[in-house]
């Protein structure tokens, strides 16, 4: 579906379902140089599942229309907004690396509308090397080559993939190479200049997962502690062989530990 925020239309993957007044609203927010069919399988279950399910691109990306936003204060705004314009009172959000800044700020300005956040891959502060930056302020496709080097476990680099016949890094660089020149860098800048996170954090009462990808180079850990320890009500769960890109690598592991968090 379409729906039109501001002065931009936005696409939101519905998993083909009509959304039911009565149902409750789960919202997933892709991350850095992707969108929302990163969320496929995730979506999808919960569309046939009684949840009403919106698998948003980000402005710029996939098939929304806009320049890509570049703080995750500005993007928090405009989950909002997106929210306002659904007519949606309350809902669960979903948000992987950038897109878990997203919810978790978005979480911390309407509490009050947020009933469970659910943070993948996430680090709080979100560094990003300086190197990767440059590369990807010059639209280099060597930046594209890092990040996918880097958000993938080291055995899934090699194969692995649960759909026989399909190359999950391949797939992963020509979702990136679909981005319109500048996303990446705005995207990057706007995970490496939030720092408000664990402010964010502690303002934050909903129940709150932090789902941990163990070989995760892109966003350690370790860097996801002190975010864990300050949320009110959090429980963090790591998928000890998967690296960032959780939802390719484990897609199962990912839809399980969301459908025991959120009921």
């Amino acid at each position: 579906m379409r729906v039109r925020v501001g002065r931009h239309d936005v696409y939101a993957y519905t998993g083909s379902r009509q959304p039911q007044p009565a149902a409750p609203n789960l919202v997933f927010v892709h991350g850095a140089a992707n969108d929302h069919s990163v969320f496929a399988l995730q979506s999808r279950y919960f569309a046939y599942h009684d949840r009403n399910v919106y698998a948003l691109d980000l402005p710029g990306h996939g098939h929304s229309d806009g320049e890509a936003l570049t703080s995750v204060d500005a993007l928090a705004d405009w989950l909002i907004a997106v929210l306002d314009t659904l007519d949606i009172a309350k809902a669960s959000l979903v948000g992987h690396s950038l897109g878990s800044l997203i919810a978790l700020e978005a979480a911390a300005r309407a509490s009050k509308r947020i009933e469970n956040v659910a943070l993948l891959a996430t680090a709080a502060p979100m560094t990003v090397t300086g190197e990767l930056l440059a590369a990807a302020a010059a639209n280099d496709h060597v930046a594209l080559e890092m990040i996918n080097s880097w958000s993938f476990s080291a055995p899934r680099q090699l194969g692995g993939n649960r759909w026989p016949g399909v190359w999950m890094t391949a797939n992963a660089i020509r979702l990136m190479e679909r981005m319109r020149p500048n996303v990446l860098h705005a995207d990057l800048s706007a995970c490496n200049d939030y720092a408000n996170g664990l402010i964010a954090a502690a303002t934050v009462r909903c129940p709150a997962l932090v789902l941990l990808g163990g070989r995760d180079v892109m966003a350690p850990p370790r860097a996801a502690r002190e975010l864990a320890k300050t949320l009110a009500d959090a429980r963090v769960v790591t998928l000890a062989e998967c690296g960032h890109a959780m939802m390719s690598e484990e897609p199962d592991a990912v839809l399980d530990a969301l459908r025991r968090f959120l009921g």
